[in-house]
This record gives structure tokens, C-alpha cells and sequence, in this order.
């Protein structure tokens, strides 16, 4: 047992600790399963296939882009989005590591 609970969280923790936050809610799962491989999708693409409002799909893909899950672009009055694949593998594989690790 590590007995030295106190201790900070380390930096590289803190931004996989922002992704699962990111990912713990149902409908940015959902927003996020909306995605084809290396497909790139608006605001309006999204909302047209989800429950929610313009506005609330919105917000959900604010907190999706900060916490460094989906990527975008804006290309004239549309942005973009996208899976970041390299940043939720690295995310995963350290996990994984750490599990190896520590199992």
C-alpha cells in the first residue's frame, strides 16, 4: 500500500484526470460514439442526430475540446471537429502502464 495519500497528483494525471471527467458524462459519450473513423463533423451534424439542443450539444463539445478529447477547426462560420486518436491512446496507454505497473 502507498501510505503517502497526500501527496499532489502528478501534471501528467491531472490532464488524464480532465479526459475521463470529460468522457463520465452519458451524452459526451454519445457525442463522441457519433464518430466515424477520421470523420470530422460540425455542430449542426451532431445535433441533427442527438436528443439534445444546438445550444447544449454545444457546451458538451466545449468540454470535450478543452479536456483535449475532440479536436476542431473552423473552416468559415463552421467548426469542425474530430477525435483526437493520439491523445485518448496516449491517455489509455499510460493507464495501462500503470496498471502493468502496479498489478
Amino acid at each position: 500500500m502507498n501510505k503517502d495519500y497526500s501527496r499532489a497528483i502528478p501534471p501528467a494525471w491531472q490532464s488524464m484526470a480532465a479526459v475521463f471527467v470529460a468522457l463520465g458524462d452519458e451524452h459526451r459519450q454519445r457525442i463522441l460514439l457519433t464518430f466515424s473513423p477520421a470523420e470530422r463533423l460540425n455542430v449542426g451534424q451532431i445535433a441533427e442526430v442527438s436528443t439534445l439542443a444546438r445550444s447544449t450539444v454545444s457546451h458538451h463539445l466545449k468540454i470535450l475540446r478543452e479536456a483535449g478529447v475532440l479536436s476542431s477547426e473552423k473552416i468559415g462560420k463552421e467548426v469542425y471537429f474530430w477525435v483526437n486518436k493520439p491523445l485518448l491512446a496516449e491517455v489509455f496507454a499510460s493507464v495501462a502502464e500503470y496498471l502493468d505497473k502496479n498489478a
